[in-house]
Order: structure tokens, then C-alpha cells, then sequence
């Protein structure tokens, strides 16, 4: 609404001082509604979902790489650290600076590639002294080591021009907290602080391996993230009774385009990219017969492939999935909110960008 304003009020000014004038009355506003600001905080006690990234690895215009924020109670945790995904979070208005942890749910680049930015920007914006903790499969010790050698002279050079206000040093980086694998039918408990309880269980994202997704419960609400998967027996199993199913989407239907469009256009690596992501991806169909199956009450689809770049796209990528279930449905975009409240039955959705 400020920036609407602002663009209001600039177009409408005439000569270039003036509009310069206008601009720096609209940036004083405007820092007023960014800078310190905890959306957060007028919150219903509950479990929250927001989606700071509703895509893939295509680029999409109103969708970035996966990553979805938890908020519950004191608790707020990050799950898998997509392209853009941390700058939506500070565009909604959520402190980056509370981040308790990042959940990965495997290590495709598109759900690891803004580790390094998460991490800095939780370090400097709330002046942290513990680095910022990494929880996933066996393996995630790898990932963050790299980050962290990555991002090594950065962290020096900030807290050289900033000290310890900004930047201590004991903060900076990135600390690996690694669980195995759990076995089919078995479920690993990975957090539980503040009255939420994370679990993880094993997907079929083959021949990626590990891959989890991740349950959370707080208060009689509960919800599931699948991560990427084919359809899931597991995940199904361990979907149960939940409010809001959480679950990646492939629509083949729309894929099978884009891999005739290469083909036609002599893309043999892109033809084959597209043949090879159908099989090990759930299609929006086979989400909702999971969803039927659970008894959850809303199916809220991310991780959207491909983007839906068409008038209609939408009605094309749920093609068949309310043939098979009967509860609402929501195909997500960067900063849809859902919100479970405690104590209550509701399911309540928003859009904070």
C-alpha cells in the first residue's frame, strides 16, 4: 500500500526535483513500515505456514525456489533455503533475526541455494552470538561446511567494518545437526521446543537419498511438509489426521508441453530434463489421493512445476485432483499464509506480499 502511494504520487508530480522531493517523503514513510518491524507479533497463538517460496528451479515470476517459514509460539523455523526465499521473509515482515533453524528436506540446489544469505542476514540483523543451526539428513554436515568456507572472508570483513554490535564473530556461519535417515514406518523427532514437536520420515525422491519430509504439531493443530517426493505409502502413513497437507506438485500434463516445446526447437537437454523430473515427483492428482486418504482438510500445493505462466495454467495443473478429493485446495504462491489456531478448528489463509 505505501509503495502504491508512493508510485501514485510520483507519477502525478511534474518536474524532476519535485518528484525527487516526493521520493524521499514516501522513502521516510515507507522505512517507518520496513525497518523493525515483527508481523509476527499481532499473530494468533498457533501453528503458522508462510510460503517465502512457492516454485521450483524454473524461474517464475510469482514463485521462488522452495522454502516455507514455520512460525509457532516462540518457535520459528525455516525449511529449506530456496532462491529469494529469505528476501520474501523480510518482506513479510518476519524477523529473520528469530530464526531458531533451518529443516532441510534433501540437498537439491534449488532448496539449498540461500543458505549462505539466510544465515548472514539472521547473524547481522539480531547481532546473534550462535551460529545459526542447520537440522537435516546425514549429509547436511557436508553442506554446511561448504557454506561456511564459502562465506568465510565475508564474515570477516563484517565484523572488521561493524564489531560486535552487528556482527560477533561467535555468531557467524552455520553449525550441522545431522539425524539418520528414519526407516520406513519410523519417524525421528528433530525438534521439540516451546510446545512444537517436529518429526521427520523418509521420502521417495530417488535416486536422491536422503530425503524427508517433516510433520509439526503444536496444540492440537498439526501440519505436513512433504519436501520433494513420488507418491508416498510413508508419507501417507505419516499424514495422518493432519489439518493441512503441505505437498509438492509436478503436473505432467503441463511438463509433457514444455518437453514437445524442446524437442521442437531442437533442446535435447532440455527434452530429457523434462522426460526425467516425471518420475520422481507426485503429480497434483496423486497429492489430493494422499490428502483423501489422511483425512486432511485443506491440500495446499508448493514447489509448483512447472510455472504457470498461462491465463488458466491454474485449472490445467489441478487437472483431476478433485476427482478425488473433496477438501479445499489452495495452489500456493510466494507469501500465502496459513494459519491453524489454537485451540480452535479453523484453517485460515492470507497473502502477506
Amino acid at each position: 500500500t505505501v509503495f502504491t502511494i508512493a508510485l501514485c504520487s510520483l507519477l502525478a508530480t511534474g518536474c524532476a526535483p519535485q518528484r525527487a522531493n516526493v521520493a524521499e517523503k514516501v522513502m521516510a514513510v515507507a522505512a517507518e513500515h520496513l525497518l523493525g518491524v515483527d508481523s509476527t507479533a499481532s499473530w494468533e497463538d498457533g501453528l503458522h505456514a508462510v510460503v517465502c517460496g512457492a516454485g521450483g528451479p524454473m524461474p517464475d515470476t510469482r514463485r521462488s525456489g522452495s522454502c516455507v517459514i514455520i512460525v509457532a509460539g516462540e518457535s520459528t523455523l525455516m525449511i529449506d533455503s530456496g532462491t529469494m526465499g529469505v528476501r520474501n521473509v523480510a518482506r513479510m515482515g518476519i524477523p529473520i533475526g528469530k530464526l531458531d533453524a533451518v529443516l532441510l528436506t534433501h540437498f537439491h540446489s534449488d532448496h539449498i541455494d540461500g543458505l549462505g544469505e539466510t544465515a548472514t542476514l539472521r547473524w547481522v540483523n539480531n547481532a546473534n552470538t550462535k551460529p545459526l543451526p542447520v537440522i537435516g539428513p546425514t549429509g547436511v554436515k557436508e553442506i554446511v561446511d561448504g557454506f561456511n568456507m564459502a562465506y568465510r572472508q565475508d564474515t570477516v570483513y563484517r565484523h572488521a567494518h561493524h564489531g560486535d554490535t552487528v556482527a560477533p564473530l561467535s555468531g557467524k556461519g552455520m553449525v550441522a545437526r545431522a539425524f539418520a535417515k528414519p526407516a520406513e514406518g519410523r519417524q525421528t523427532v528433530v525438534f521439540n521446543e516451546n510446545g512444537l514437536k517436529v518429526t521427520a520420515f523418509s521420502v521417495d525422491h530417488a535416486p536422491v537419498s536422503p530425503a524427508v519430509g517433516y510433520r509439526f504439531d503444536y496444540k492440537g493443530r498439526s501440519l505436513l511438509i512433504s519436501g520433494d517426493t513420488d507418491k508416498s505409502a510413508n508419507l501417507q502413513r505419516m499424514a495422518k489426521g493432519v489439518d493441512v497437507l503441505l505437498h509438492e506438485g509436478l503436473a505432467p500434463n503441463l511438463v509433457d508441453i514444455m518437453r514437445d516445446t524442446a524437442k521442437r526447437n531442437s533442446l535435447p537437454a532440455l527434452e530429457k530434463i523434462f522426460f526425467d523430473i516425471l518420475d520422481y515427483h507426485a503429480s497434483p492428482k496423486e497429492a489430493g489421493e494422499i490428502a483423501q486418504a489422511v483425512g486432511a482438510r485443506h491440500l495446499v500445493f508448493y514447489h509448483v512445476v512447472p510455472p504457470l505462466i498461462a491465463p488458466g495454467a491454474e485449472a490445467a495443473y489441478l487437472r483431476g485432483v478433485k476427482d478425488v478429493y473433496n477438501g479445499k485446495v489452495t495452489v500456493s504462491v510466494d507469501g500465502t499464509k496459513i494459519s491453524l489456531p489454537a485451540g480452535s478448528k479453523r484453517i485460515e489463509l492470507d497473502d502477506l506480499l
